[in-house]
C-alpha cells in the first residue's frame, strides 16, 4: 500500500445467501480524488460502499483506510460519513440543528459548533440558513444541508450514495458543479455512487465501471470513452456502434480488418493484442463518423448506406444510417453548431459513412 492510497480494498467479496454481490474486488483510491463507482442496478456498487462504511461485513478480503484494516472497526469509529440519496433531513430540527447533530458529543462548546456550522453554510453557499426549517428549504437545499451535516466532522472520506439522484435534471446538473467544487475546495478523498454515466464522467477524476459485482476498469473520464477495454464498458458509457470483424494484417503501426457492412476497415494501432486472424469487435462512437451525400474519393474507411430516421436535438441530430446486410441502423452524431442540420430528413438516399484510423476501438470477440 502507499501513502498516496487513501483506500485500499483487496480481494474483497460479500455474498447474500451464496449470490455474491461483490465479487472479488481489488481497489487502490488515492487521497483527495473524486472516485466515482458507476454501473446498472444490482451491480455491486452500493454493496460496496455500505462496506466501506461498514455497514455491510465482507464474505472475504479487507478493506484499508489510511493504512488501518478496517474488520474490527465499527462504522462509528471510521474516518469516513456518509450521505445517501433520502437526505435523512431532520424535519423537527433546524438546518443549524440539523448540520450540528453529529457534534454534540464532540467536545466543542456550544458556540464553537455553532462558529463551525457558519462557517460549513458559508462553505455550501447557504450563509444565513442557520435558522431556517428543513420544510422551507428545496431539495437542492436539503442535499446541500446533508452535505454539510457529513464534512463538520472532517472525516478522511466522504461516501456518497446516490445523493443526487431525486433532484430534477436542470438542479442535478448544478449540483453536479457545486459538489466538484466543494470537493476540491475541502480536499477530502469522495468515493460517489452513481448508475449515471453522464454524472460519472462530469465529476470524477476517476471512475470504476462495475457490473455483476466485479470491477472491469478503472480510468479517468476520457480513457473510459475513448479507450474501453471491454464490449460492455464501451456499450455503458455513451453510444457505440459494433461490428464483428477479423484481422487480414498488420504492420507498419496499422491494422487491416474485414468488418462485414463496413467493408475494409484499417485501423491505426500501437500494441500487437490481436494478432492476424483473431476475430475481433469495431467499435466506433457516433460522432466519429462523417456522413455525406457524395462518394468520398477514398476506398478504405468507407461504407455505403442508406438513410433512416433523424433526431434533431437542437445543439446536435442522431443520425441513423443503415449498411447492406445489417438490420440495425448506425447511430451517426452531428453538431448542429448553431444552424439547423442539413439532409436529416432525407429518408431512403443514398449516402456513405467515413471515418479515421484513429477512431475505432478494437475489442475481444464475443
Amino acid at each position: 500500500m502507499s501513502d498516496e492510497h487513501i483506500i485500499s480494498i483487496r480481494n474483497v467479496s460479500k455474498e447474500f445467501g451464496g449470490v455474491k454481490a461483490v465479487n472479488d474486488v481489488n481497489l487502490d483510491i488515492r487521497r483527495g480524488e473524486f472516485f466515482s463507482l458507476l454501473g446498472p442496478s444490482g451491480c455491486g456498487k452500493t454493496t460496496l460502499l455500505r462496506v466501506l462504511a461498514g455497514f455491510e461485513a465482507p464474505t472475504r478480503g479487507e478493506v484499508f483506510i489510511d493504512g488501518q484494516a478496517m474488520s474490527a472497526i465499527p462504522p462509528h469509529q471510521r474516518p469516513v460519513n456518509m450521505v445517501f440519496q433520502n437526505y435523512a433531513i431532520f424535519p423537527h430540527l433546524d438546518v443549524r440543528g440539523n448540520i450540528a447533530f453529529g457534534m454534540r458529543k464532540s467536545g466543542l462548546t456550544k458556540s464553537e459548533i455553532n462558529a463551525r456550522v457558519e462557517e460549513i453554510l458559508a462553505m455550501i453557499k447557504l450563509p444565513g440558513y442557520a435558522g431556517r426549517r428543513a420544510t422551507q428549504l428545496s431539495g437542492g437545499e436539503r442535499q446541500c444541508v446533508a452535505l454539510a451535516r457529513a464534512l463538520i466532522k472532517k472525516p478522511k472520506v466522504l461516501l456518497l450514495d446516490e445523493p443526487l439522484g431525486a433532484l430534477d435534471k436542470k438542479l442535478r446538473e448544478q449540483m453536479q458543479l457545486e459538489l466538484r467544487a466543494l470537493q476540491k475546495s475541502v480536499g477530502i478523498t469522495f468515493v460517489f455512487v452513481t448508475h449515471d454515466q453522464e454524472e460519472a464522467l462530469t465529476m470524477s477524476d476517476r471512475v470504476a465501471v462495475m457490473s455483476e459485482g466485479r470491477v472491469l476498469q478503472v480510468d479517468g473520464p476520457m480513457g473510459l470513452y475513448e479507450r474501453p477495454t471491454s464490449h460492455f464498458v464501451a456499450d455503458f458509457i455513451g453510444t457505440m456502434n459494433f461490428f464483428d470483424g477479423t484481422i487480414r494484417g498488420a504492420g507498419n503501426g496499422a491494422t487491416s480488418i474485414s468488418a462485414g457492412p463496413l467493408g475494409e476497415v484499417r485501423v491505426e494501432t500501437k500494441d500487437e493484442t490481436f494478432g492476424v486472424g483473431s476475430d475481433i469487435v469495431v467499435a466506433i462512437r457516433p460522432e466519429k463518423l462523417r456522413l455525406s451525400f457524395e462518394a468520398p474519393s477514398k476506398d478504405v474507411n468507407v461504407a455505403q448506406g442508406r438513410m433512416g430516421p433523424a433526431a434533431y436535438l437542437g445543439d446536435r441530430s442522431y443520425l441513423y444510417v443503415y449498411l447492406p446486410g445489417r438490420e440495425q441502423p448506425v447511430a451517426v452524431a452531428m453538431q448542429n453548431a448553431g444552424r439547423s442540420a442539413v439532409g436529416i430528413d432525407q429518408t431512403d438516399q443514398p449516402v456513405w459513412l467515413s471515418w479515421a484510423e484513429d477512431a475505432i476501438v478494437l475489442l475481444p470477440g464475443n
